[in-house]
């Protein structure tokens, strides 16, 4: 069995713009914990106070995963038993302790200004006195492949240190991520050869080929994989323990993980992006939301008959869901198919089909976009089956908005609308034109649809069209909303970015209502 190692907590933690919390990495290891992730690194405890405190707090728990401790070789000038940095490993009291030695001839010499023999006694005094203190140790060679590149010789003398140290495992390193498939697995093919300890991987990013890397080293015989959620990590990031998962399970055959856990996949995925507060990649493999979203006509039809078609999995295995989007690529399947997931047949229906699809093409020619707004879809399908009920209808609207002297602005929308035999005015102000119509549209209403009060607009996008134009150009809005379940998306068009907003805004509402089983 393959063994799993996190070190998003560490590794991960050091991509530009990511900033964990200690209530960040605890939240962070539990759920890896849950998903049966074997190892999670916690950070390095000699290095900050976060760290050393997160493994405070993670001993109180019952987690099952191995935590561990991270840092370096002793010093060249110490025993390792006064390196400050190796006590702090043994005063933290993990189980296993990952350190890092240099096996590169290069850095030896210029980067900690030590011979070579000096560097050698550093790692098999470190790992020796870890040993001795009882912990599992995991030597991480780093630069590996670029040292045995350099100076084959001196990097396997390196390993064969901290192998008779005791090294519990050894994990080699492509630091600067420099290295390409068929590079990796003849190197590990070498140094299987020559090492009897227990292999592991960490690789990096920056030639994409992390992934590949890590695979072609497991196919070389690794047994520990050292990796990140989602491939977070510095510069270009680490291996994407996520993606390696799924590789490993479904494609190559080798155990690592249940089946059942498995299919958490994309949650995991999700929540730790959630914690990190990072934007999923919504076209990552397996987890995001367009892995299995199909575009084209010809590729809806083919799923809709046969998912095999064009998807090379299951997405439920995953934890993921297939989609189909509708755009002016989409065939009649789309359409079917659509239709079918809000509970209408049109299978039998050949000619409605095609008036709905040509309707689509038009309006997504003169500028509308479907494939993110398939709440406006479901309304448009309705009004052509003639089954869409109007919650309310507009009599008119108006937008005042006011600058001042002093620099203050203000925005007030007045709107007059229609509804259960009602005639409704409402004013209300709000910091710029579309949140001032949404407060009054909200006010006039809210009364009479209670179930409003739950639903809340979470993104805005406005992208023009012609730019050409200038201020006449056509603006497209986008809507997002959610009512803490479930999001869907509305599309509005005009020259008048208010009015096309207002649309959206108009469809995003209508859509959550008639969604809501308490609207009145």
């Amino acid at each position: 069995m393959v063994k799993l190692y996190d070190t998003t907590l560490r590794d991960g933690a050091q991509r530009e713009g990511m900033s964990l919390t200690l209530e960040d990495k605890l939240k962070i290891a539990y759920k890896l914990d849950e998903f049966g992730i074997h190892y999670i690194e916690g950070g390095f405890p000699g290095s900050n106070p976060k760290d050393k405190a997160f493994f405070d707090e993670v001993k109180k728990s019952d987690i099952t995963a191995k935590v561990v401790s991270f840092g370096n070789n002793r010093i060249k000038v110490l025993k390792a038993a006064d390196d400050a940095g190796l006590r702090s490993l043994v005063d933290i009291d993990t189980e296993v302790v990952c350190i890092v030695g240099k096996c590169w001839d290069l850095h030896v010499r210029e980067a900690i200004k030590a011979t070579l023999d000096e560097n050698i006694r550093m790692i098999s005094d470190s790992v020796e006195f870890l040993k001795k203190e009882g912990k599992e140790v995991v030597f991480d060679a780093e630069h590996f492949f670029d040292a045995f590149d350099a100076n084959e010789s001196y990097a396997i003398d390196t390993l064969l240190a901290a192998q008779s140290a005791g090294a519990d495992w050894i994990a080699l390193c492509d630091t600067n991520g420099g290295k390409l498939p068929y590079e990796v697995e003849d190197i590990v093919l070498k140094v299987a050869k020559k090492i009897e300890t227990p292999l592991g991987i960490h690789t990096h990013n920056d030639t994409e080929c992390a992934v590949a890397n890590t695979l072609m080293a497991v196919k070389a015989g690794v047994k520990q994989i050292q990796g990140t959620i989602n491939g977070y990590g510095e510069r270009c990031g680490n291996a994407n323990l996520i993606s390696i998962i799924a590789d490993l399970k479904l494609k190559m055959g080798i155990d690592c993980i249940s089946d059942e856990r498995l299919k958490y996949l994309s949650e995991v995925a999700h929540y730790v992006a959630e914690i990190a507060n990072l934007t999923p990649d919504n076209h990552q493999s397996y987890v995001g939301q367009s892995a299995f979203a199909h575009k084209g006509g010809l590729h809806a039809d083919g799923v809709s008959k046969m998912s095999a078609t064009y998807e090379h999995i299951d997405p439920a295995l995953v934890g993921n869901v297939q989609r189909v989007l509708v755009s002016e690529l989409a065939g009649k399947g789309t359409v079917i198919m659509k239709a079918k997931e809000l509970g209408i047949d049109l299978s039998d229906s050949p000619d409605l089909v095609k008036k709905i699809l040509d309707n689509i093409k038009e309006l997504e020619h003169v500028g509308y976009h479907f494939e993110a707004a398939e709440g406006s879809f479901e309304i448009l399908l309705q009004k052509e089956l003639e089954t869409y009920k109007e919650l309310f209808k507009l009599e008119s609207f108006r937008v005042i908005m006011e600058k001042r002297e002093d620099g203050n602005i203000t925005t007030e929308a007045t709107i007059k609308i229609l509804v259960k035999d009602q005639r409704i005015i409402a004013t209300a102000e709000g910091n710029g034109p579309v949140n001032a119509l949404d407060s009054a549209l909200r006010k006039s209403i809210g009364k009479l649809y209670p179930a409003l009060d739950s639903i809340e607009l979470t993104d805005f996008k406005v992208r023009v069209l012609n730019e050409k134009k200038g201020t006449e150009a056509v603006v497209r809005v986008l809507v997002e909303t959610s009512d803490g379940e479930k999001s869907w998306g509305t599309v509005g068009l005009s020259e008048n970015i208010i009015e096309a907003s207002w649309q959206a805004l108009v469809d995003s509402i209508e859509y959550g209502l008639a969604h809501k089983k308490d609207e009145a």
